[in-house]
């Protein structure tokens, strides 16, 4: 087949971005169709042919994508996909709402309905004025992205929580199709099984940081307002933990303001230098509502388990008891007390392997999300077309 992806814009790093990776193992030769495309900013990107929108050629488009999102519908409905076919769309906005003929298949893997028209649209527009200023465009935005969601021919959604807003925002059912773990040398960058002693590795080292108490815990999130990292950095200055930040984002001048000197912020890193920290964690801090959140399952593929707001995909990747601890509300005195349960859990003599949390379990759990598995469905659903 001829194939080709579609992804709303390509100018930062995260989740999503993992999955086109996945995406082009399986077709290679695939282009990448885009509003806008930064280089420097989405250097994962050059294995791939990107193929950029007019809006690349407006001012600033590259890095403030924002200013033109109500340009964004015309820039997906202008590309020409003849010739292809299948189209696969990676999108939490406007790439699902491509046009494509009949005899061409256009799967759309849905991230999440768009964030800012829908679920979360309280919080975007929260100042009474922006919402009043912007409501004659939130209205045209609304009313195309509902008769772009009815373009595809097939929706996939990436957890059941995606799956729930597809079927109340835009009326269509879906099929479920998790994520891969990508980042994991000992199981997620390969598409063969882990090996027994690879395994054994990476459970001995997580048995050994999760019962030091001088080690941190992680953060791996990009630093946006809805990630709720504010609540990890208010629980950790009062409890004097150490706690490492990766990612960068808009809110990152106002976190590292209100942080302490245990908090430590280390930018974006390589995956050979993330691996590095997953391996030196004594567990993950995940304190926001995530469309799925393949950073809890990165974390447990090495053996770690995850302090999670109990939303969102977390409810799906997280075993509580076993991979993790589950908390509610999404308030800093919950988090607190969560951090404080997973001490006196993983406290020595826990459990046969040291610690209440067996690494063994995280692994397990981590392995569920293979990119064989993720290959494998995903190709069950363009053959059951």
């Amino acid at each position: 087949m001829k194939v080709a992806f579609v992804y709303d814009r390509v100018n930062k790093w995260g989740g999503a971005e993992r999955v086109l990776l996945a995406l082009h193992k399986i077709f290679p030769d695939a282009p990448l169709y885009t509003s806008v495309y930064h280089p420097e900013k989405a250097e994962w990107a050059r294995v791939f042919d990107v193929r950029t929108s007019f809006v690349q050629k407006f001012p600033f488009a590259k890095s403030f994508h924002e200013l033109y999102a109500t340009s964004m519908p015309l820039a997906f409905e202008s590309f020409s996909f003849d010739g292809y076919d299948l189209v696969i769309s990676v999108t939490s906005e406007a790439a699902k709402g491509i046009i494509t003929r009949p005899g061409t298949l256009h799967i759309c893997y849905c991230l999440t309905p768009t964030r800012y028209l829908w679920s979360g649209y309280g919080e975007y527009f929260k100042n009474p004025i922006l919402r009043f200023i912007s409501a004659p465009f939130v209205w045209y935005l609304r009313a195309w992205d509902k008769i772009a969601s009815q373009r595809p021919d097939r929706i996939i959604a990436i957890s059941k929580e995606v799956q729930k807003r597809i079927k109340k925002y835009y009326g269509r059912d879906s099929e479920i199709i998790y994520p891969p773990v990508m980042i994991n040398s000992y199981s997620a960058s390969v598409s063969q099984p882990v090996t027994s002693n690879v395994k054994r590795q990476a459970i001995r080292e997580a048995k050994t940081s999760t019962q030091d108490d001088r080690l941190y815990f992680l953060i791996v999130s990009r630093l946006v307002p809805y990630k709720k990292i504010d609540l990890a950095v208010s629980v950790f200055n009062k409890l004097d933990l150490p706690l490492k930040i990766i990612g960068k984002g808009s809110e990152e001048s106002r976190l590292k303001a209100m942080a302490k000197s245990n908090v430590e912020f280390l930018g974006n890193l390589t995956d050979s230098d993330l691996v590095k920290y997953y391996k030196g964690c004594r567990a993950l801090i995940f304190p926001g509502i995530e469309d799925f959140g393949l950073s809890i399952l990165e974390a447990q593929s090495f053996g770690k388990p995850v302090i999670a707001y109990r939303q969102g995909g977390a409810l799906e990747s997280v075993v509580p008891g076993k991979t993790g601890i589950l908390f509610a509300p999404q308030t800093s005195g919950a988090l607190e007390k969560a951090v404080k349960k997973f001490l006196k859990m993983s406290s020595k003599g826990g459990s046969a392997s040291g610690g209440k949390f067996d690494p063994r379990d995280c692994v397990m759990n981590a392995q569920k999300f293979s990119l064989t598995e993720f290959k494998r469905k995903l190709e069950e659903a363009i053959t059951n077309n």
